[in-house]
């Protein structure tokens, strides 16, 4: 549509009352859901939109995109107001909840920043997303389902008609990769425990779309293939430029040792000869091993903008 279209008025968006927030129980429900397709288009369309390009070409930025990054400069800011507390496990620091209370208090302010004023009323069901998105307070975790909930975020600001179709690749790199900073700087600061981890099974930590987007972004690149990103040299002169290689460079960063023993799934994956295989594979196993899984999917909300209730089409 062109960008003059309305978005739809507020009660076709919510057609189930603010309190029906409700969590998976059934797996089988989950992935015949409204909410699993959605999310799931969400992920592919954002997946073909970012194909081949650089973090630093030039694309669109919108005003709600804008809004979005003075969002999680906010939530940037609040670490650096809220420093860790000394005390004697060395995971986990209790000044996160600190944080996180913060944010819970002011998320819905934070959302209707972004939101239009005519859909103010998205703003509480909204709000539940981005403070899912942060990591767990009570076990100072972060993992996948979190990372889910950042994205779902965004999904339901696409529809309610915030964010549009050509936002596509500022929402990936301009807001995800913001957010992927800030995450960062969390998990550092308050050294986080990942959540539901698989060890050395899992890709990584604490992220998965990175490295689904990072990889789409190096198809068909004319030098850089998968078996470059164990090498320091390349990662140390592209990163800047690729989601996945920033991931890999974190990654060094935070763990010692050799990487096919720590990142033992990425070590595999730097074997597959191109990078569409990459990222085919990469999808497959997101759905598998983070939107399969029910300790990752059980705390997924659902309300208006991604309903439980079955596919219609």
């Amino acid at each position: 549509g062109t960008s003059e279209e309305v978005a739809p008025p507020i009660q076709q968006c919510f057609m189930i009352p603010k309190k029906e927030i409700n969590v998976v129980s059934d797996m089988a429900k989950w992935k015949r859901s409204q909410a699993y397709a959605d999310y799931m288009g969400f992920i592919l369309t954002l997946n073909e939109g970012v194909r081949g390009k650089k973090l630093t070409c030039e694309y669109k930025v919108s005003e709600p995109i804008e809004k979005l990054v003075a969002l999680l400069n906010t939530l940037d800011r609040w670490i650096d107001e809220t420093p860790p507390v000394d005390q004697p496990s060395r995971f986990g620091n209790k000044a996160f909840r600190t944080w996180y209370a913060k944010l819970d208090q002011e998320a819905e302010k934070l959302v209707a920043t972004v939101i239009p004023k005519h859909l103010a009323d998205a703003a509480p069901e909204v709000a539940v997303y981005l403070k899912e998105s942060v990591g767990n307070s009570t076990r100072i975790d972060y993992g996948t389902g979190h990372e889910a909930a950042f994205a779902a975020f965004l999904c339901c600001l696409c529809k309610i008609g915030v964010l549009r179709v050509d936002d596509q690749m500022a929402i990936v790199f301009k807001v995800f990769n913001r957010y992927l900073e800030v995450m960062r700087k969390l998990q550092k600061t308050y050294r986080m425990e990942p959540a539901g981890s698989q060890g050395v099974w899992g890709l990584d930590d604490f992220q998965f779309l990175p490295f689904i987007w990072g990889s789409s972004q190096l198809i068909d690149h004319p030098s850089l293939e998968p078996r470059h990103f164990v090498d320091e040299k390349v990662v140390n002169e592209n990163h800047k430029d690729f989601m996945f290689l920033e991931c890999i460079l974190f990654i060094t960063e935070m763990k010692t040792g050799p990487f096919a023993e720590h990142s033992n799934q990425l070590w595999n994956i730097s074997a597959v000869p191109s990078w569409s295989k990459v990222n085919q594979g990469l999808i497959r196993m997101y759905k598998a091993e983070c939107l399969e899984k029910f300790p990752v999917i059980q705390h997924f909300k659902f309300g208006s903008l991604l309903p439980i209730q079955p596919v219609t089409s």
